[in-house]
């Protein structure tokens, strides 16, 4: 854990510009009610969400930056259209999330939407309906604990 107050990470995805706010809204209600800090940073796409959180790694594995985390939250909607594009971004999108996590014993919040249509996206996203992104805060919050528990240290 940081040196003061945890931090937590949050890449968004800004393909789906106001989704990803409204994703947003909810992590940082979470994070501010649990008295954690973050930082945002945005990327164009899901696709690009697993890289950036690997770059962080990889900056505090090496020092080369004195940013540290203590978890990361991934943030962004990706929704079916008429080719199989989706498929491969959800899939991949996914599948490196959990590498990271996996590899680097990092403590992981999935806030990424996988959706059908817009509607089903707002559904998911509105913090007044499922309010998906408060979830993907509070899975973040709850790795770390248990990364606590277990007394391993941020990537």
């Amino acid at each position: 854990m940081s040196a003061d107050k945890p931090r937590v990470l949050i890449v968004e995805a800004r393909f789906y510009e106001d989704i990803s706010d409204e994703l947003a809204k909810g992590v940082i209600a979470v994070l501010d009610a649990a008295g954690v800090g973050y930082e945002r940073i945005e990327v164009p796409g899901t696709f690009e969400v697993p890289a950036a959180i690997r770059y962080a790694i990889q900056s505090m594995e090496t020092d080369a930056s004195a940013e540290q985390y203590d978890g990361f939250i991934a943030l962004g909607c990706v929704i079916r259209g008429e080719t199989d594009h989706y498929d491969h971004i959800c899939r991949e999108a996914s599948r490196a999330l959990m590498d990271l996590s996996i590899d680097h014993c990092a403590a992981m919040g999935f806030g990424i939407l996988t959706c059908e249509n817009r509607g089903q996206a707002w559904a998911r996203a509105a913090v007044d309906r499922k309010d998906k992104g408060a979830d993907a805060a509070n899975a973040c919050l709850r790795m770390m604990e248990l990364r606590r528990k277990f007394r391993l240290v941020a990537p």
